[in-house]
């Protein structure tokens, strides 16, 4: 009788019972190997010897990166995790994105991607128009529209525009300031706050104290509403010789304007003048 034959001659609960040990026997070596090699990668030898980090580092020192970074990085060179390890340096001030790659021997290697800062962020309370102050504390904004916390201190010696509006709103908001800001500058002006109101109406802030008001639309609507207005302003303003105070884009046949120590009051009806 063969060995085949043999086998097939087991009664099935013993044929069982032996693949039930079979199974156990692999499962225990498995978890050993496991465990093995769980404890060996926190031996020593596999700790971290050096972190090299590459890229944006203008707004952090690396006394700073040792500060809030390191304390939260756990594990070896072969245990850390890297996403966890990602996080902790994106939690670090002015940091917007970090990429970290394990070199051997047992260093790791981080690139950092800072937040370039386009803009003052006030969020908007909700129900609240153009006119109504934010209550939130600013942040920044970063050159791709995102809302940052850092320290403002940081940026007092840069010329940003303040953007408030809505939460959520800082990207079209800041896309809506560079399309403006073009136009502006021809009258030399600059936007230096933008405000977008819950209904949806825009009003800009000259650098001179001047306040336009854009009215709604989508950008290509506002900014050739603004461009129109900007290049007609000039006339006006020369002919009386007198700078612009206010105006109003949102007449369908024109626009209102006040101008310093000009009047068109008539008597018993103040009216603006409009072009």
């Amino acid at each position: 009788m063969n060995s085949a034959l043999a086998t097939a001659a087991l009664p099935a609960d013993v044929r069982l019972m032996n693949v039930v040990s079979a199974l156990l026997v692999a499962a225990l070596l498995g978890t050993a190997a496991w465990t093995a090699v769980r404890w060996a990668v926190r031996l020593p030898a596999f700790n971290l010897r050096a972190i090299h980090v590459e890229g944006d580092v203008s707004r952090n020192s690396v006394a700073s990166l040792r500060a809030n970074a390191l304390p939260r990085l756990h594990g070896s060179f072969l245990s850390m995790n890297l996403k966890d390890g990602r996080a902790a340096f994106e939690a670090v001030p002015w940091v917007r994105h970090a990429q970290l790659t394990r070199v051997w021997p047992m260093q790791l290697k981080v690139r950092l991607e800072e937040h370039r800062a386009a803009a003052y962020w006030e969020a908007r309370a909700e129900g609240a128009d153009a006119a109504t102050e934010a209550a939130a504390e600013r942040a920044l904004v970063n050159s791709f529209g995102e809302v940052f916390q850092a320290n403002l201190g940081d940026v007092e010696d840069e010329t940003l525009p303040v953007l408030a509006g809505p939460a959520h709103a800082a990207a079209s908001m800041l896309q809506m300031w560079r399309a403006l800001s073009p136009a502006a500058e021809k009258l030399g002006e600059s936007i230096e706050r933008l405000d977008l109101s819950g209904r949806g109406s825009w009003r800009a802030t000259f650098g001179s104290g001047a306040v336009v008001e854009l009215g709604r639309g989508a950008l290509p609507e506002v900014a050739e509403r603004f461009g129109r207005f900007a290049q007609t302003i000039t006339q006006v303003t020369a002919n009386y010789h007198s700078p612009l105070l206010s105006a109003d884009l949102r007449h369908v046949d024109g626009y209102a304007v006040k101008l310093r120590g000009v009047t068109t009051e008539i008597p018993g009806k103040p009216v603006n003048r409009k072009r």
